[in-house]
């Protein structure tokens, strides 16, 4: 299967956005510091992402990103095309023109594979990975890390001011 850094980053930032968002929007450098995403890739994805419904804006200095349903609304399959991205094994890209411009050996065996990946995307919504102990321990620490990001840049322009 080939599921590149665009389908894993927005699935990635959305279960972020599920878990910190539920009060107050969520800036893409916090997300950016949390799960090691560049921001500028970030914005990108929060534009397919907002055209598809699943993620909203909201403008000033408290502004940032929330999701637009709940998050058992969300299914990975809706973040993967959203953002455009597919999921294919198939060497052809579903084009059955694999062998010499015809269908190979193997080609029903990839696309029923496909089919079942799509299938299991569907089944998965974003509620679940949250729900997961062990992902809350990771947010937990990202948490962790992000304070300290943001203490030290405090200090930092505390610094520089004072000197």
């Amino acid at each position: 299967m080939r599921l590149t850094n665009r389908g894993r980053y927005a699935v990635t930032a959305i279960a972020d956005l599920a878990i910190h968002g539920q009060l107050m929007p969520v800036s893409l450098a916090d997300i950016s510091i949390r799960q090691d995403i560049p921001i500028s890739y970030l914005g990108q994805l929060f534009m397919l992402l907002r055209a598809g419904g699943l993620v909203k804006s909201q403008r000033g200095p408290n502004g940032g990103y929330r999701l637009a349903k709940d998050s058992s609304e969300i299914s990975i399959v809706d973040v993967i095309n959203a953002v455009d991205e597919k999921i294919n094994t198939l060497r052809c890209g579903g084009r059955v023109n694999c062998q010499n411009n015809q269908q190979c050996l193997t080609h029903t065996l990839w696309e029923n594979i496909d089919n079942r990946i799509r299938d299991l995307f569907a089944e998965v919504y974003i509620s679940d990975i949250v729900a997961n102990d062990q992902v809350m321990e990771i947010s937990a620490r990202q948490d962790a890390y992000l304070a300290k990001q943001q203490t030290h840049t405090t200090l930092k322009a505390v610094n520089m001011i004072t000197t």
